[in-house]
């Protein structure tokens, strides 16, 4: 077998690997830098009291059916020359680790999708390892931080953050870390002393680390968390003091 045949096959393997697709939204400008393509993959290892999407958050929900690498692949293509990016979040997309790892591949090999930049926006709940393979073929992770103490973060996800706070680790080391994103939730997740730890502990693993904070909004949450306070901009305002006083000169708030 000649290396141009070696690699069509290793291409064909890659398009005809199979995943859960939740959705794909073709134009974001919200889901990482420029206009991004972005594809929702389904199944979540966490249980977010403030999940904004939870219907991703089942592994094997009724009507959603798996989807070949290919077919999202040319769906991006069809408008590539229009985008800046491909972002793959979800639910959570490392939960579906060979098809994560087999479309972006797909993406970087393909000469109509092979210029865009491709991103993962992930609550980083995941082997270190898995950034290990994905670092040839990713440019940056939006990785999300529910609370730096284990307690709160519990509370929060009903999971502890210990491979969390191990992602975050690594994919500085990679450098591959585009932003952390810290949800923040009033009476939670949002005091002084806990936003200034993090800011600290966030900045001992990079000084020029991008932090977003995203405040908690009730548009699209469970009723579950429909009594929880949504943020003010007094709140926003307080967070950037806090924050800014620690350290963080990166900071966008939203």
């Amino acid at each position: 077998m000649t290396a141009a045949c070696a690699a069509r096959d290793v291409v064909a393997g890659l398009l005809a690997v199979e995943g859960l697709v939740a959705g794909t939204v073709p134009f974001s400008a919200v889901d990482g830098p420029g206009n991004r393509f972005v594809v929702f993959l389904q199944g979540c290892g966490f249980d977010c009291l403030v999940c904004h999407n939870p219907a991703t958050i089942p592994a094997h929900p009724r009507g959603v059916v798996r989807t070949p690498v290919g077919a999202v692949v040319d769906l991006v293509a069809r408008d590539a020359q229009f985008l800046t990016g491909v972002t793959v979040t979800g639910g959570e997309p490392t939960v579906q680790p060979e098809f994560l790892v087999a479309l972006l591949e797909a993406l970087a090999v393909d000469p109509r999708t092979a210029h865009l930049s491709r991103f993962v926006d992930s609550n980083g709940d995941t082997d270190a390892d898995l950034w290990d393979r994905l670092a040839p073929v990713l440019d940056g992770v939006m990785l999300d931080l529910k609370g730096l103490d284990t307690e709160r973060h519990i509370v929060l996800t009903g999971t502890d953050n210990y491979r969390v706070l191990g992602s975050l680790t690594r994919l500085v080391a990679l450098r591959r870390l585009y932003e952390v994103r810290l949800l923040l939730v009033p009476g939670i997740n949002d005091a002084d002393d806990a936003l200034t730890r993090t800011a600290h502990w966030l900045l001992s693993l990079d000084p020029r680390i991008r932090v977003r904070v995203n405040g908690f909004r009730h548009h699209g949450t469970r009723a579950v968390a429909r009594d929880l306070r949504a943020v003010t901009d007094a709140d926003r305002e307080r967070y950037r003091a806090v924050l800014t006083a620690a350290g963080v000169e990166d900071l966008t708030i939203t």
